[in-house]
């Protein structure tokens, strides 16, 4: 059974405990779906200063929206729209520190200043994308990049 944590270490040393609290989520649950669901709410529980922490989910030219925390969201994003469809499209994260600058953005949520998207693969396919939104901006550094990146490389062994 998972129990809650108090993170007290560094920056990094927290987000390793939370990728091994992954990994014992989800070793032994062969469903995708409730990986997902069970992956963004550790998240939310986990990170500080975000308004959503979900996923949006590749389905034939599209992603759909996948289990979430936050507020409803947006349904469906072609490929190379808003951030998620961007790192969709160019196959790599997106770390914006202000997301009004960003062209084309989606505001399904008008309190979210910044985000982080990075994409999900299967069989070296797109699979989706984690999806996170803070109210601040400037909320995602470096090492939320590498940590999360590090995140999700666990979480595609589970889905």
């Amino acid at each position: 059974m998972f129990q809650s944590t108090v993170y007290t270490g560094t920056k990094t040393k927290n987000y390793d405990l939370v990728i091994k609290q992954l990994t014992s989520l989800l070793e032994d649950e062969p469903d995708p779906i409730a990986n997902l669901a069970n992956a963004s709410s550790l998240l939310n529980q986990f990170l500080e200063d975000v308004n959503w922490v979900g996923f949006y989910i590749w389905r034939k030219d599209q992603l759909v929206l996948g289990p979430f925390q936050g507020l409803p969201a947006c349904v469906r994003i072609p490929s190379g729209k808003g951030v998620c469809g961007t790192a969709v499209s160019e196959n790599k994260v997106q770390r914006i520190q202000d997301v009004h600058a960003f062209p084309g953005h989606i505001a399904c949520d008008a309190a979210s200043q910044s985000e982080i998207v990075i994409p999900i693969e299967k069989n070296g396919e797109i699979y989706g994308v984690l999806d996170i939104d803070s109210p601040s901006k400037n909320r995602f550094d470096e090492v939320d990049e590498e940590k999360l990146v590090e995140f999700v490389q666990t979480l595609q062994q589970y889905i």
